[in-house]
């Protein structure tokens, strides 16, 4: 039996019980945040706006991610884990709910945002619940399992809605998602246990703000969140425009079968563990750079005219994605020597506003410029960030960072 002052370890119901709870929630509220990338075309058509615009409905919910991470990180230091993970889900259902009433683009994207804002609950007050209430040998795998249901939530919302869309509608799709969030919902309400370790952070706002401030003021952080925005900023960029490009000569795929294609996150679930392990071996700096090597092979591939070409360069995208990310976010905790969540919840803020920035600001490139433009731009950008950061280096007269 579990002693009350212990934390829980891998032997212990409550460990697991912890674990599959933030893993189901983890799974759906990323379902949500990337369901409508496969329905981009179809809002093209429905609501007669640009692919630019149609575009809105990812980064603005990312947008609304970005200022919940802050406010409700904030919030969850003070008021509690498990309050900010239950009102995450609950306040990601409702849209799903509301989204197919409207028949305006402008309310789809504002409720939109305010998904995302809602969505942030989870990442804010999760991994610091695992880091409270699970023992420290255990920590590892109750982690890697969570952010292992991230991917395969972003893969699964992907492929459920662009599935359901074409053989019914979106607003379907939508109300599919929202009836799996309900059921998820009462499953985490039941086995997710109350904090026993929390405690209360009575800090002024001003004492969170200059942790985020010391970090900004650390060039090796800032080069490690720059690579963050970069890497998110070409892989978004690639997913957003994908079932556009698709739909066009010389593929002419339906949505359901364009679905099928975002199978190829299932290496994202592989790449970050075993990147993890090649870096012990090889060292985090060379197997980054592999990384991002494999990562830009994958993204020039996506230009064959061969749909079995394409799907391979997305697959190698996927894997080559995984293994820099994941790498890139462990340096972040090597890098901070004070404050590591305020400087873990910059990096997720970095990252996110790559996904906004991939997802939208590249609308006019795709519009004028079609595939062959785009996939120069996202392809050249990350080799380009490392290049610069080396040359940065070499002529700045500082000391080369061991990790760059």
């Amino acid at each position: 039996m579990q002693h009350q002052s212990q934390t829980y370890g891998i032997r212990d119901f409550y460990f697991w019980k912890i674990t599959i709870s933030l893993a189901l929630a983890s799974f759906f509220i990323f379902a949500c945040m990337y369901s409508v990338q496969p329905l981009l075309p179809v809002f093209v058509t429905e609501f007669g706006v640009s692919a630019s615009e149609s575009s809105l409905a990812l980064s603005l919910t990312i947008v609304g991610l970005i200022a919940g991470l802050i406010i409700l990180g904030f919030l969850s230091d003070r008021m509690g884990r498990t309050l900010f993970i239950k009102l995450s889900l609950i306040g990601s259902i409702i849209p799903f709910l509301l989204i197919p009433l409207m028949d305006s683009f402008f309310i789809l994207i504002v409720l939109r945002f305010i998904q995302g804002f809602a969505l942030a609950g989870l990442p804010a007050a999760s991994l610091a619940y695992i880091s409270e209430e699970i023992d420290r040998r255990s920590i590892g795998v109750a982690t890697a399992l969570y952010i292992s249901s991230n991917a395969l939530g972003g893969m699964a919302g992907r492929v459920i809605t662009g599935y359901i869309t074409d053989h019914y509608s979106w607003q379907i799709a939508f109300y599919t998602l929202a009836i799996v969030g309900v059921l998820i919902l009462i499953a985490v309400s039941v086995m997710l246990p109350k904090s026993r370790f929390f405690q209360a952070d009575n800090l002024p706002f001003l004492k969170d703000m200059e942790g985020f401030i010391f970090h900004l003021k650390n060039p090796a952080l800032r080069i490690v969140f720059g690579l963050g925005i970069v890497l998110q900023f070409s892989f978004s960029g690639l997913w957003t425009y994908l079932p556009f490009y698709l739909q066009e000569k010389p593929f002419f795929l339906s949505l359901h079968t364009i679905s099928y294609t975002f199978f190829a996150y299932g290496l994202g679930v592989v790449g970050a563990p075993v990147a993890g392990w090649l870096a012990g071996v090889y060292g985090m700096r060379k197997i980054r750079l592999a990384g991002i090597l494999v990562l830009t092979a994958g993204i020039f591939m996506t230009l064959s005219s061969s749909l079995i070409l394409v799907i391979i360069g997305l697959c190698v995208t996927c894997l080559g994605f995984f293994t820099a990310h994941s790498l890139t976010a462990t340096s972040v905790s090597v890098q901070a020597t004070h404050h590591k969540g305020s400087a873990a919840s910059l990096y997720l803020v970095a990252y996110y506003i790559g996904v906004a920035l991939g997802s939208s600001s590249l609308g006019p490139l795709w519009e004028y410029a079609g595939w062959i433009g785009l996939i120069g731009l996202i392809g050249i950008i990350p080799i380009a960030y490392i290049l610069v950061v080396k040359i940065a280096f070499r002529y700045s007269g500082r000391k080369k960072d061991r990790s760059w």
